[in-house]
């Protein structure tokens, strides 16, 4: 059940991990996000604006954004980049976005003026974050978003990285259970805004886990969220945290608490989805409109977008870390917002939601959505500066450690299409190296899932260690999860499922592809489809074909090797020994290859060749 903003917090109700899952806690809702009173002409026919917000029509800003990831400070290399598409169709970069301080400044003068102002967010704000957030269990990036005064977010699957019970304490507030209270003297407060996930229910009881929605209310204009993660949840997180937990169609679900909040009176209604698509384009401004409606994206959010009730006036989406501003026609053919903001903080959307005060509905022909670049032309919010600073503090003596050198960016970039990174070769060399030792594993290739790589390695210092350091606090933004490495045994023929399994089964809409050490080599053919994209006769290791009867031991993270992102073959491996994390073995790495003197080089990428 959701309630109406009101000023003093509770406890909200959340189920517990392990066994038997248990309720906790009571409902809690968010005050509204609101800057000044409406400057609209009055309309004598409409009765629109009068400066006081009580005409008939009410413009409702939405400022949305999305998988922030615990990136409190200004992201670096391609993480703090965007593309621009320019008036003559070509595209530029633009440098420099980004950031909490930012951010929060962006936001507040984006509120300036708006009476009926809300902030709502997509999911994965914290989880697979940099050490500044991460080393304190994403305490930081919660308080920044109080301070950012979010209104409601859904749930992401990387809010499901530590297992529900954290979650819990993310929403309710308290000391970590074993790592206590991080700065003396101060408990953690948890969220003011409300986590919505309406499709995460208790196996045995079918209750929500979190609050399903949440009703936003200002001078009698009502707008209810429904928030929901995707329903392949299971599929990408550590299978015991979420014990006891279904993860249900997003469809359904949000189709569902349509009827509920259209029973309660409310008929404007957002969904906040943890789910997202591929625009046609990369760039930010990109018009995924102009070649028809919904035509310039793909990928899951399509097929949804089709299917959700025409009650729901607007979907803001995530999880595919892209950018678009679009219109997917709804099941009555009408068109319907859709939108995303990228990732870690490099955007926000700005969406007009015209109320109509007398069918208490959104006038969905006036809605009109635009994703707007955080740019660090802006002065730095001070309250953000100081929040960061008060934690890099309490961070500094293991952030700052140096653990290897290179000799420029090592890149992993985000670009749809780019299926071999820089980054991630280095990253499978590394587990490689771990776990090749007979003692370690006696591994002859390894697999690096792509979505572990979270940022790259910058050539720029961020600090005082010097152009071409990497501190530790660096290799942990790249390799936040602490994942434990493992040797396994796998058939070839098993090893060439799992590359099939790449470009098929649950990967065919949007492929994963794996990042693999230096002495494995295949051809992908993009121009084909499904598992015949991988060319099975150029598989080899060490240059030597792979033969479907031998048995080969594979270095891969326990995320992998327990079937992770859609690779169920993995699951049946045999013989598995567990190593040290693969932060670990990263940062081991770089430091028996570099030095001052000697710093690494940038890999090549030369282990998948691509027919476009």
């Amino acid at each position: 059940m959701a309630a109406t903003p009101r000023k003093n917090k509770t406890g909200r109700r959340i189920l517990a991990a392990g066994a038997g899952l248990a309720t906790v806690g009571a409902l809690f809702a968010a005050m509204p996000s609101s800057a000044g009173a409406a400057g609209d002409a009055f309309d004598a026919e409409s009765g629109y604006g009068n400066g006081k917000g009580w005409g008939r029509m009410v413009d409702v800003q939405l400022l949305s954004f999305n998988d922030l990831h615990g990136n409190l400070e200004p992201p670096t290399g391609s993480s703090g980049r965007l593309t621009r598409l320019k008036e003559d169709g070509s595209t530029e970069l633009v440098n420099n976005v980004g950031g909490a301080e930012y951010l929060a400044t962006h936001l507040r003068q984006a509120r300036e003026g708006h009476r009926y102002s809300i902030t709502a967010a997509a999911g994965d704000m914290i989880g697979a974050s940099p050490l500044l957030s991460g080393l304190f269990h994403d305490e930081p990036t919660i308080e920044a978003l109080n301070k950012l005064k979010l209104d409601v977010s859904s749930v992401g699957n990387h809010e499901f990285d530590e297992g529900a019970r954290e979650l819990s304490r993310i929403q309710n507030g308290g000391c970590h259970p074993t790592e206590g209270c991080f700065e003396e003297g101060k408990r953690f407060k948890g969220a003011k805004f409300p986590y919505l996930t309406a499709n995460v229910t208790d196996e045995k009881s079918g209750k929500p886990l979190l609050d399903p929605y949440f009703i936003w209310e200002r001078d009698g204009v009502k707008i209810g969220f429904i928030g929901v993660t995707l329903e392949g949840t299971a599929n990408i997180v550590s299978a015991e945290g979420i014990k006891g937990l279904k993860f249900g169609d997003e469809v359904e679900t949000i189709n569902k608490y349509a009827k509920v909040l259209e029973r309660k009176g409310v008929k404007s209604i957002v969904a906040l989805l943890h789910e997202g698509g591929m625009p046609a384009s990369g760039a930010y401004n990109y018009d995924c409109d102009a070649p028809g409606a919904g035509a310039g994206i793909s990928g899951p959010i399509v097929d949804i977008a089709k299917n959700v009730t025409p009650q729901v006036d607007a979907l803001v989406t995530g999880h595919t870390h892209q950018a678009y501003a679009c219109t997917i026609p709804d099941p009555s053919g009408k068109p319907r917002t859709v939108t995303s903001a990228a990732s870690f903080g490099r955007l926000y959307t700005d969406t007009t939601l015209t109320y109509d005060r007398r069918t208490k509905d959104i006038v969905r022909t006036a809605v009109a959505s635009a994703n707007h670049v955080v740019t660090r032309d802006v002065d730095p919010a001070d309250d953000m500066t100081k929040l960061i600073t008060r934690w890099k503090d309490l961070a500094a003596p293991i952030a700052n450690r140096p653990v290897g050198h290179i000799a420029a960016d090592i890149d992993n970039p985000l670009d749809a299409g780019v299926y071999e990174k820089p980054l991630g070769n280095l990253i499978a060399d590394a587990q490689l190296e771990g776990m090749a030792p007979a003692d370690k594993g006696g591994a002859q290739l390894a697999l690096m899932n792509p979505g572990g790589v979270r940022a790259p390695l910058t050539h720029k210092a961020s600090g005082a260690e010097g152009d071409g350091v990497v501190t530790y606090g660096e290799a942990y933004t790249v390799q936040p999860f602490t994942n434990m490495m493992t040797a396994v045994d796998l058939t070839g023929a098993q090893l060439v499922t799992t590359l099939q399994q790449q470009v098929s089964g649950l990967n065919l809409a949007a492929p994963k592809i794996l990042q693999v050490s230096k002495n494995f080599t295949y051809t992908l053919d993009m121009t084909k489809t499904g598992a015949d994209r991988i060319v099975v006769d150029s598989v080899r290791l060490n240059g030597e074909a792979i033969d479907p009867a031998k048995t080969y031991r594979v270095a891969m993270n326990e995320f992998l090797s327990g079937g992770g992102d859609g690779f169920a073959v993995l699951k049946e491996h045999k013989n598995k020994l567990v190593g040290a994390s693969d932060l670990d073995m990263f940062t081991a790495y770089l430091g028996a290859h570099s030095s001052a003197a000697a710093p690494l080089p940038v890999p090549a990428t030369d282990r998948i060749t691509v027919i476009k």
